[in-house]
């Protein structure tokens, strides 16, 4: 069964459109990550899923039951969804328990706070029960969100940034706990994110955004690694690009030769490698042997280089066009400015792609011409 179904949603503004023919499922207990940059229309989008705003055309489904279209608009309280926002929304004149017992109307008020404390507990919140929310730290007072949102039990949790206040190791911590109390829910989960490292870690599948439109959407291994083009693999990470020109079905680099079989002759076209994906060896005197795996090496000179704790960045100018290539090595390498080096290149994590209005690559290029 599905959880939450949105099919073919189109919000607009008077002439501008904010969310276009936008379709996506949530199963129970998958997390589903909008991911996009701001303004793309990922939190239109969710406040269209929770009622909060109604759509321009298309529909919305909770576990199959139409909840708005084109006639009908259910309110926000009665979609069983559950809603969780970056500023924690707590209610400062009551407690912490009371908080999470606010949404219980529906129980007795007996058993409003043994919900409300079994919650807390599962969010490792139940010693601060007491508390009132300016007495919590900022990852506590969403540990109590988290919890408040849950206790009504939703079947759909509806999440708008709900961790990017927080610092970065409390940030880790709390979506980590989220997370498995979301799964143990049972709920579906779609989770509006901007940040690329949040929607790995948290999402079973992504949903990359762009302009109003889904783009791309798959399981985080396969978005990662298996970008459309180059602004989804941006989205990721830093990239180095490395043009070409194609000639006889081939591109050749000064890192050997790809084959292009789906461009004509002369498309411009943008060899794509992340900064990890590149190996750099100091010049010994001799140009290092070339492999399959590798391609062929090229000489550069360093501009610069960083230890930046885990691994260290190396800014190579490549002695072909003078353009600078970035590589990233584990642990310490910081060889001074003006050290001479040989950089080769992952063929199998490359990707290629035609330049702006070219020809599409008809059919997976291959990266094992050397």
């Amino acid at each position: 069964m599905t959880r939450l179904a949105l099919e073919g949603l189109h919000k607009a503004y008077g002439s501008s459109v904010a969310v276009g023919d936008v379709s996506l499922t949530v199963a129970p207990g998958q997390v589903v990550c909008l991911l996009g940059p701001s303004g793309c229309g990922k939190s239109t989008t969710l406040r269209i899923a929770s009622g909060v705003e109604r759509q321009t055309a298309g529909r919305v489904l909770i576990d199959g039951r139409v909840v708005s279209d084109d006639t009908l608009h259910e309110p926000p309280e009665r979609r069983s969804v559950g809603l969780m926002f970056q500023d924690f929304a707590l209610f400062p004149h009551l407690t912490v328990a009371r908080n999470v017992a606010f949404g219980l109307a529906k129980l007795k008020r007996s058993a409003r706070m043994d919900v409300a404390m079994a919650y807390l507990e599962r969010v490792d919140m139940g010693r601060h029960a007491q508390k009132y929310p300016h007495e919590l730290s900022g990852g506590e007072q969403q540990r109590v969100a988290l919890a408040r949102a849950l206790a009504p039990k939703p079947r759909v949790m509806l999440m708008d940034e709900p961790f990017s206040g927080l610092d970065n190791r409390l940030r880790d911590e709390v979506r980590d706990a989220a997370l498995a109390v979301l799964k143990d829910e049972d709920a579906g989960v779609l989770l509006v994110t901007h940040d690329p490292e949040e929607a790995l870690r948290m999402g079973d599948q992504i949903a990359l955004m762009r302009d109003g439109m889904i783009e791309q959407i798959g399981a985080p291994y396969h978005i990662y690694n298996n970008p459309k083009d180059r602004d989804a693999a941006a989205f990721f990470s830093d990239l180095n690009v490395i043009h070409g020109s194609v000639q006889s079905r081939q591109t050749d680099t000064p890192f050997g030769r790809f084959l292009t079989p789906g461009l004509v002759d002369d498309a411009d076209v943008e060899i794509i490698v992340r900064p990890q994906h590149l190996k750099i060896e100091l010049d010994s005197g001799e140009r290092p042997a070339m492999s399959a795996k590798t391609g062929v090496p090229a000489p550069g000179t360093v501009v610069r280089s960083r230890f930046m704790g885990p691994e260290s960045l190396i800014e190579v100018s490549m002695d072909h066009d003078k353009s600078c290539l970035r590589a990233t090595v584990p642990g310490v390498f910081t060889p001074e400015a003006g050290t001479r080096v040989w950089l080769s290149l992952r063929r199998e994590s490359c990707f290629l792609y035609p330049c702006a209005n070219q020809s599409k690559v008809a059919s997976p290029f291959e990266r094992d011409a050397v």
